[in-house]
C-alpha cells in the first residue's frame, strides 16, 4: 500500500431518513441527509468536510464508520488484507473493522460517561479487543494520557473534574486506544475556546505524524481547515459541490457556494478589505430539495439550466492538482456571469 492510495472509497453513498406522520406513523417522505456522494479518502491525509449546519457532514462521517447505515451506495475499506465493502457487513462482521476506524465526537462534555472514571471509559475498548489483564490496561491508558499531554494519575478521576479541552484530549486518547488507521473528527474543536482549539489542533497534527494516521476532519470553520487539511470537500444539501487541494481552494475557488463561505472568514489585516458575499434565503429542506442544482435558489449567477439540470462533479485543471466542482457555469469565469436580479 502506497501513502496516497485510498484507504476508503465511497460510491454513490446516500443516507435517507424516513419522515413518519399521523397516528399510524406512515412514511410520508424522506430526509435526504446525504444524497449521492463519491469520494476517496487517501491514506495519510487530512480530508476536510466543510459546509453550513445541516448540509450532511456529520451524517456522512457516521456513514463512513457505519454508525449510520447507508440507504444506498458502498463504503469500501482498503487494508493489508485487501478491500472490504463495509456496507455489506452485519454488526458482527463490522466488529473487527471498528479497531481500524474511530471517531472523536463534537461535545467533550457528553461523550464521556459521568459515572465512569477516565480509566473506566478508556479501558472498555481495550477489553473488547483482547487486552486481558487490568494491569496491562492501566499501563496502556496511562501511556495514552501522556501521549495527549495529560498526567497518568488522571485516569482515576471523573469527567466533571476536567475542563472542556482536557475532556477532548481524553476523547482523542480513547480513539487512539486501539491503534486505528483512520479517525473521523466530528467538529472536534468547535466547542472549545480559541486558545484551547490551537492546542488540540497541534496535538492532532503531532499524533498524525507519530502514528501515521488518516483524518476526516468535519468542521464549519474554514480557517481551521486552512491550517490542518490537505484536501477539502465542500458539502451543500447532502452533496459535494467542490473538492480540491486545500491551498487551491483558497487561491482558486470555483463554486459560488465555496466563494460565499470563504468570504465569511474574518481578515485580521485592517488594511486588507474583503467583499462579503451574503447568500439570500435559507438552505432548502432536505425533505423536498429543489430540482436541478441544489444551490440554485440562493445562487447569484443562476440561469435557466441550473433550475432543471443537476450538475456533475467535474474535473478542472489546476496548478495544485485535481480540482473538482459541480457547477454548470465554471467553463467560463463566474465573474462574467450576470448577477441574479429576481428575489429569492
Amino acid at each position: 500500500m502506497q501513502p496516497n492510495d485510498p484507504i476508503l472509497k465511497l460510491r454513490d453513498v446516500q443516507v435517507h431518513f424516513p419522515v413518519k406522520t399521523g397516528v399510524f406513523k406512515r412514511v410520508t417522505g424522506h430526509v435526504r441527509a446525504v444524497d449521492g456522494v463519491d469520494l476517496d479518502v487517501r491514506r495519510g491525509e487530512v480530508l476536510g468536510l466543510v459546509g453550513e449546519s445541516g448540509c450532511g457532514k456529520t451524517t456522512l462521517g457516521k456513514a463512513i464508520l457505519q454508525l449510520v447505515r447507508a440507504t444506498q451506495g458502498t463504503v469500501t475499506y482498503s487494508g493489508e488484507d485487501g478491500e472490504t465493502e463495509l456496507t455489506s457487513l452485519d454488526d458482527a462482521g463490522l466488529f473487527r473493522f471498528r479497531k481500524r476506524l474511530q471517531i472523536v465526537f463534537q461535545d467533550p462534555h457528553s461523550s464521556l460517561n459521568p459515572a465512569f472514571t477516565i480509566f473506566g471509559s478508556l479501558e472498555d475498548p481495550l477489553r473488547h479487543y483482547g487486552v486481558k489483564t487490568r494491569e496491562e490496561r492501566r499501563k496502556i491508558v496511562g501511556d495514552l494520557l501522556e501521549a495527549v499531554n495529560m498526567r497518568r494519575e488522571s485516569m482515576d478521576r471523573y469527567p466533571h473534574e476536567f475542563s472542556g479541552g482536557q475532556r477532548q484530549r481524553i476523547g482523542i486518547a480513547r480513539a487512539l486506544s486501539i491503534e486505528p488507521e483512520l479517525i473521523v473528527c466530528d467538529e472536534a474543536v468547535s466547542a472549545l475556546d480559541v486558545s484551547i482549539q490551537a492546542q488540540v489542533l497541534q496535538l492532532l497534527m503531532e499524533l498524525k505524524r507519530e502514528k501515521n494516521l488518516t483524518y476526516v476532519f468535519i468542521t464549519h470553520d474554514l480557517s481551521v481547515t486552512e491550517y490542518l487539511c490537505d484536501r477539502i470537500a465542500v458539502m451543500y444539501l447532502g452533496k459535494i459541490v467542490e473538492l480540491c487541494d486545500a491551498e487551491d481552494l483558497y487561491a482558486n475557488t470555483l463554486h459560488p457556494y465555496s466563494q460565499a463561505l470563504l468570504s465569511a472568514i474574518p481578515v485580521a489585516d485592517l488594511d486588507k478589505k474583503s467583499r462579503r458575499i451574503v447568500l439570500q434565503g435559507d438552505v432548502p429542506s432536505p425533505v423536498n430539495p429543489p430540482s436541478g442544482c441544489p444551490f440554485h435558489p440562493r445562487c447569484r449567477y443562476v440561469v435557466d439550466r441550473c433550475k432543471t439540470e443537476v450538475p456533475e462533479l467535474r474535473r478542472f485543471k489546476s496548478a495544485k492538482g485535481e480540482h473538482m466542482a459541480a457547477c454548470h457555469l465554471i467553463d467560463q469565469p463566474l465573474a462574467e456571469q450576470p448577477l441574479r436580479t429576481e428575489s429569492p
